[in-house]
């Protein structure tokens, strides 16, 4: 037994040092950033997975859908129209309970300062009576007042964790649970300095407000919500919370401890009370979200049909009523586990649900000490086991430990509601499996030779490692693939190239290729040719590649920051500036090895090709440096992109709408947003034929950011098309006969 330990110890001092790494993971003093990610996509794994994927009739939302805002106008509505919703929803179809995932912060005056104009601009005394009569009903925010008085209604309201007094908005419902109750500082609640709270006139009137604060993890999903958050002591509870209660008729929430008094043998606080039933709760007050499903787990009713009655009285009636909106231009869009586009308010009713039905997952603090002792137990079994086992009782011993972990985790969550970490412990098996593994089976360098010799020139070195990994998957053989294409060219480079000697523009070409070049394969591109100044690449091929659009954009954008460097060094070398144009279209083409007997290349071909290489040619028409097809965009939901234009390229009789990126969503600026949605209403109206109002769009738009010179393009073009009508059955594309 000593001589097989003996023989086989660097093996188990390998894996004792792994098993090392994951226990300091675990106890905070080494964080994996990794394995944390594991963490999640795990949790979201089993989510999926054990949801029961069922829709729940007792909770509706009444959505401000798109269809709401043609038929209603654009939000916010006027109070008016808000209350004539409420007393609908009580009287004529008899809901329960009254959730609004919306602030109302600011006073809707419309309709007396109307009056006010009126007053001031007819002196006459009867018509200052007559007008005086009807002040009460053009009050809006009275009358939603009113709709609200003595009906169980829960306004929404937020916090902010940064600003002052000066930011606070509106007025706080009272605290659910008071300072001084208990030592809020032995927990770790979320904490404001600020609020945007509804009108006092509407707070002082309902029953209640609850915060609809996001909680997002560190990858941007939503997996839990706040039940609680401390402001200047006091705690307030979430939209969800405060609607479950209600609907239950709790008039209170309190604080759940495991033992002794907060702050003496544990101070931890590890669930709420909401009369007899218990909602578990973790470090922050925060509880898992319980979805059911992705969207629609619930009956959605357009507000539009509950103000003109014609929503279903059936799907209403005795029902919790959450109002809130899935319309993108409202922002109440959000990433959830279950979906990447998921709206906020069918969170709140995931919440409200899982508080009614008692099903919400518990995270104990417990469950920490619980993974610690599980990977000691086993990363020395796999120690032991591995090192002196053969591959195949390795491989069973492996697949045995591996298939308890899991069903033992899953018991846990489906049948007693427990959320135990499982990804430290995956990761330390497949580890520790993989280790042992290379001691006898090595890794087939010739394999991977091979591979560099055939893709080497084209793909990045840590593309070569995957291909690897199956070598036979990978061939040179043509195949049709959706792929993501991008063309770069150089403007102005005749020119640019007469004011240099042959060396010097040698190695301009050199310095703008290489960095260009390195952006490509850090995001997984393949780069098919170098055609003079122009660089020619794709995505998704020889290693399939399904976010290849996503790639495709990310590395277009990264290299014109990488310009931008460049010309600062070209400047101080005394070398003219250089600007380059960028096409990129997604589609189905051909790849594989193509040539003659002569030459050979491993490259791309076919329609969606072409088209790429025409978008590079129409940067310039539209003084943008970056186009993507429609085709690259609808993969990129994502993504805000501004619409150039529809057109026709040379080639093609099909009309392709054309973008350029902004950014990310979420992370644009206030003046972006507003500058975007002033131009999608002058395109709108380009379209539509009506020149006039299209043009005053597109001036005012230049006046304001006179640096776009799309702005310039459509202006020339309507003063073209006032002469030049394009008839009645214009299909709004604009043809080009070059390329």
């Amino acid at each position: 037994m000593l001589s097989i330990l003996k023989r086989h110890r660097m093996r188990m001092l390998l894996s004792i040092a792994v098993l090392l790494v994951f226990l300091l993971h675990v106890i905070g003093v080494l964080p994996l950033g990794f394995a944390d990610r594991m963490e999640n996509l795990a949790y979201d794994l089993r989510l999926n997975l054990m949801m029961p994927k069922t829709v729940d009739p007792r909770i509706v939302i009444v959505d401000i859908d798109e269809r709401s805002l043609l038929e209603q106008g654009r939000w916010p509505w006027s109070r008016n129209k808000l209350a004539a919703m409420v007393n609908k929803l009580f009287d004529q179809y008899h809901i329960r309970v009254l959730g609004f995932d919306v602030v109302f912060a600011e006073k809707d005056d419309a309709g007396l300062l109307a009056l006010q104009q009126i007053g001031s601009a007819v002196k006459k005394p009867e018509i200052a009576q007559a007008l005086e009569r009807v002040k009460p009903s053009l009050d809006y925010d009275r009358a939603f007042a009113e709709s609200l008085k003595n009906r169980p209604v829960i306004l929404g309201y937020y916090f902010r964790a940064n600003g002052g007094k000066d930011a606070n908005v509106g007025m706080l419902p009272p605290p659910a649970i008071a300072a001084g109750t208990f030592d809020i500082a032995a927990v770790d609640f979320d904490h404001a300095d600020a609020y945007g709270a509804n009108l006092p006139i509407l707070q002082q009137q309902a029953s209640g407000a609850g915060h609809f604060n996001p909680e997002p993890d560190s990858d941007g999903i939503s997996r839990r919500i706040a039940l609680l958050t401390e402001y200047q002591g006091n705690l307030y509870e979430s939209l969800a919370l405060a609607v479950a209660r209600t609907s239950l008729a709790v008039p209170k929430v309190e604080a759940g401890f495991v033992a002794g008094t907060p702050g003496e043998d544990y101070a931890g606080l590890e669930w709420l009370k909401l009369g007899s039933r218990h909602i578990p709760i973790d470090g922050n007050a925060a509880a898992l979200i319980p979805f059911r499903g992705r969207q629609g787990s619930f009956p959605y009713v357009s507000a539009s049909d509950v103000l003109t009655g014609k929503a279903d009285p059936k799907t209403l009636d005795n029902a919790i009523v959450l109002v809130g909106t899935t319309a993108p231009g409202l922002m109440d869009l959000r990433a959830a586990p279950v979906q990447n586009v998921y709206p906020g308010v069918e969170m709140h009713a995931n919440m409200v649900a899982g508080i009614l039905d008692q099903n919400i997952k518990s995270k104990p603090a417990y469950m920490l000490g619980a993974e610690f002792m599980m990977l000691i137990v086993i990363g020395i079994i796999l120690a032991l086991g591995l090192a002196v086992m053969g591959p195949l009782m390795s491989s069973l011993l492996t697949v045995g430990v591996l298939t308890s972990v899991v069903g033992f985790n899953l018991y846990l969550w489906q049948d007693a509601n427990l959320v135990m970490p499982i990804a430290s412990t995956l990761l330390l098996i497949g580890l520790l499996y993989l280790l042992n593994m290379s001691y006898g089976f090595f890794v087939e360098s010739r394999g991977k030779r091979q591979l560099a010799g055939l893709f080497g020139q084209y793909v990045p070195p840590e593309l070569v490692d995957e291909m690897a990994k199956d070598p036979n998957a990978f061939s040179l053989e043509g195949e049709s693939r959706e792929l993501t294409v991008l063309f770069s060219d150089v403007r102005g480079f005749t020119t640019i190239s007469e004011g240099l000697d042959p060396k010097q523009l040698a190695q301009l070409m050199n310095e703008y290729l290489t960095p260009m070049t390195h952006v490509i394969h850090h995001h997984r591109g393949t780069i098919d040719k170098y055609m003079g100044d122009a660089i020619m690449a794709f995505w998704g091929a020889p290693v399939a590649e399904p976010d290849h659009a996503r790639h495709a954009l990310l590395a277009a954008m990264e290299m014109m920051q990488a310009l931008e460097q460049l010309q600062k060094d070209f400047a101080a070398k005394g070398w003219p500036p250089i600007n380059i144009g960028i096409g990129l279209n997604t589609g189905v083409m051909t790849v594989g090895n193509m040539g003659s007997e002569f030459r050979m290349a491993y490259t791309v071909m076919g329609d969606a090709v072409n088209l790429g290489s025409r978008l590079e040619g129409l940067t310039k028409q539209y003084g943008v440096n970056i186009i993507v097809s429609a085709f690259t965009a609808e993969k990129l939901p994502d993504f805000v992109f501004r619409e150039l234009d529809c057109v026709r390229v040379k080639g093609k009789d099909e009309p392709v709408a054309i973008f350029e990126p902004v950014g990310p969503k979420g992370t644009l600026d206030a003046e972006t947003e507003k500058e975007l949605a002033v131009y999608r209403e002058a395109l709108k109206l380009y379209r539509s034929q009506n020149w006039d109002l299209a043009e005053m769009q597109f001036i005012n738009l230049r006046s304001q950011h006179p640096g776009r010179y799309l702005y310039e393009v459509y202006i020339e073009r309507i003063a073209y098309f006032r002469d030049h009508p394009p008839g009645d059955d214009w299909d709004g594309a604009f043809t080009f006969k070059t390329k």
